[in-house]
């Protein structure tokens, strides 16, 4: 608010300004009326982003030992194109082959000791088939009165203990199985672990990223480390959008969008909204969404991880009449503007939703019409109206000259002269 001191000082200046002989005058600042095309769009910015990347890890540690070829027959590196499984990467086998040594090892002990069991079930099944005769032929002895009682259950004993001997035969040969078995389980594990030593690639691609040099240990731990990042498929590409909570609603999948790259300047790129992910983020309490914008790449002058400057475009409308946003803000500061027929003029019925007024400038006054109001480039509105033609004065506001030429700067001081 003004102090005393300032209304004063206001109050003196405009008798200063009267006094002296100048008044101020109001002209009118006005635009026509043109036809052309307008669209409403969303301004956002996002990062290009390959549609599909694949990384690459080590699943066993040691020392990487050397790299693979690319299709130029040129040593892996950083934009190498490479087919489904080219060799990457080779790691230190050393270790992985002795464990691969002592597996095989195992392996053959282990299906000896299978055999030794089938040849001890075999021996088992044979004495078995001794003891059932001599336990036959001493029953019938025993029944005829010819075999003493002792040698009677002497030979029934040993046919109970040559068939528990079979059955422990039996259960040793399963034992010996079951040991091969893991044996061999060992035999490919190591296999593996030595085969894992080559790093394939899994897709063909453009290596994006190489996290590695020649003589670096990897450590597969918990987590299996990077070696390479690849990009399947450069020729098609996403621009992740954050994208504002308050313009998500009008953002539609296949919906068309613009951008443009401060790496080439002055060319615009085309695109389809893909997506709208679900994991909203929030940052300084703004709930972001991100969207998934599919553009072609065909010629690969996208690169990876630009910055795009993306535009969705929410609603288009052709060869409209177009006004300046400012001219349906303007209204007269005093009704001696307003051309005197229209001064007590009503305004139209039935026309509220979307409706908005401009002032047409007719001669020396202003006349209102009624329109109704389209869509907006933030800069221009389409609108419609019957008694609105192309060409037409629309005022879009007011600029104060001075009348008198000879008025002078209070401020600037004056040469007196006697």
């Amino acid at each position: 608010m003004l102090g005393l001191a300032g209304v004063g000082l206001i109050a003196g200046l405009a008798t200063w300004w009267s006094l002296a002989g100048g008044h101020a005058k109001i002209s009118l600042k006005t635009a026509a009326v043109k036809r052309g095309d307008v669209t409403s769009t969303i301004s956002a910015s996002g990062t290009i982003e390959p549609e599909e990347v694949v990384d690459v890890g080590a699943q066993v540690a040691g020392l990487i030992k050397s790299f693979g070829t690319d299709e130029a027959g040129k040593q892996i590196d950083y934009g190498s194109v490479v087919a489904q499984g080219a060799v990457l990467a080779k790691i230190d086998e050393s270790v992985y082959a002795a464990d691969l040594a002592v597996a095989r090892a195992q392996m053959e002990q282990d299906k000896a000791g299978e055999l030794s069991a089938a040849a001890t079930e075999d021996q088992m099944k044979a004495k078995l088939i001794q003891a059932a005769a001599e336990w036959k032929r001493a029953q019938s002895l025993y029944e005829s009165k010819l075999l003493a009682r002792v040698d009677y259950d002497t030979d029934q004993a040993n046919y109970e203990v040559a068939k528990a001997n079979v059955s422990v035969a039996g259960a040793a040969l399963a034992q010996a199985r079951a040991a091969t078995v893991q044996a061999q389980a060992g035999l490919d594990k190591a296999q593996r672990n030595l085969d894992f030593c080559v790093i394939e690639s899994p897709v063909t691609g453009v290596i994006i990223d190489r996290r590695v040099n020649i003589g670096q240990t990897v450590v597969a731990s918990l987590n299996a480390p990077s070696l390479f990042l690849i990009a399947k498929d450069l020729t098609k590409m996403q621009i992740w959008v954050a994208v504002n909570e308050a313009d998500i609603g009008r953002i539609i999948s296949g919906a068309p969008v613009t951008f443009t790259c401060d790496a080439f300047p002055g060319r615009q790129f085309d695109g389809t909204v893909g997506k709208v992910r679900l994991n909203a983020t929030m940052t300084q309490n703004v709930v972001m969404y991100t969207v998934e914008v599919n553009t072609e790449n065909a010629e690969k002058t996208l690169l990876p991880y630009l910055t795009a400057n993306v535009h969705f475009v929410v609603r288009k409308e052709a060869n409209m009449l177009l006004v300046p946003n400012a001219a349906l803000r303007w209204i007269p500061g005093s009704p001696t503007q307003i051309l005197p027929s229209a001064r007590d003029a009503k305004p139209a019925e039935g026309v509220k939703d979307h409706a908005g007024v401009i002032w047409v400038k007719e001669g020396d006054y202003v006349r209102p019409v009624e329109v109704r109001t389209g869509t907006s480039d933030g800069t221009d509105t389409a609108v419609s109206a019957d008694s609105l033609q192309e060409g037409q004065e629309v005022v879009t506001g007011e600029a104060t000259e001075a009348a008198q030429a000879g008025t002078k700067n209070p401020f600037v001081p004056q040469i007196i002269r006697r």
